[in-house]
């Protein structure tokens, strides 16, 4: 018998709004919502320094080649407690066993960290929906302008850096592309949607699924 947990991940375009939405949708569907609480229970779980897994955090190892040929790494496999314990697939090994647990125990919303692709390789979850939330290049802007309160220039700065971050983590790890749509259920584009709409957008796709019942 599968698993009846509800598991929503959501892997977002910086300044999309994905993280914002994650939380107000956990908080209407009455779940966990896990973005760094990720880091504070795998530090807790590894007994290795939360700044370990703070600074590895959505960022990609430090084999370029892994990188280039776009090796999958089986992060099935467990995590080694003695030797280099802070490599990055090490540390990418724990937040994933962190994951799968978290999945096991409960219906929860995850954001980032290639969750919907470490639990995609979970025979038993029945109700996981792996979500991406985009939006056009002007509407990031000005979404990471007013939140992180930036001009213009570092709001480009920032976006570039922080997208360049994310796409290569996910392919150092999974070996897939951060952008293809085909590891999603669901592909959001905010550019012209209020961040409630965007709520009430994934609470109707749960709905169409059968996941509410």
């Amino acid at each position: 018998m599968g698993n009846k947990n509800m598991i929503i991940t959501i892997e977002r375009e910086y300044g999309s709004g994905g993280r914002i939405v994650g939380r107000k949708l956990a908080e209407d569907l009455g779940i966990h919502f896990y973005d760094d609480e990720i880091l504070k229970l795998t530090s807790e779980k590894s007994a290795i320094g939360e700044e370990y897994f703070r600074l590895a955090d959505e960022k990609a190892g430090n084999n370029l080649l892994h990188r280039i040929v776009g090796r999958k790494l089986d992060f099935t496999e467990e995590p080694v407690l003695s030797g280099n314990v802070t490599a990055p697939e090490n540390l990418f090994r724990f937040q994933s066993s962190v994951i799968r647990e978290l999945a096991r125990e409960e219906s929860c919303i995850i954001v980032g960290r290639a969750a919907g692709y470490v639990l995609d390789q979970e025979e038993d979850l029945e109700r996981l929906i792996r979500i991406f939330v985009c939006a056009d290049k002007v509407r990031r802007v000005q979404r990471v302008m007013e939140v992180d309160a930036i001009d213009e220039e570092k709001a480009k700065r920032r976006i570039k850096k922080m997208e360049k971050s994310r796409r290569e983590y996910y392919k150092y790890f999974t070996g897939s592309e951060w952008h293809n749509m085909k590891n999603y259920d669901l592909t959001i584009n905010t550019t012209n949607l209020d961040l409630d709409q965007t709520v009430e957008l994934i609470k109707n796709y749960i709905h169409l699924k059968g996941f509410d019942k």
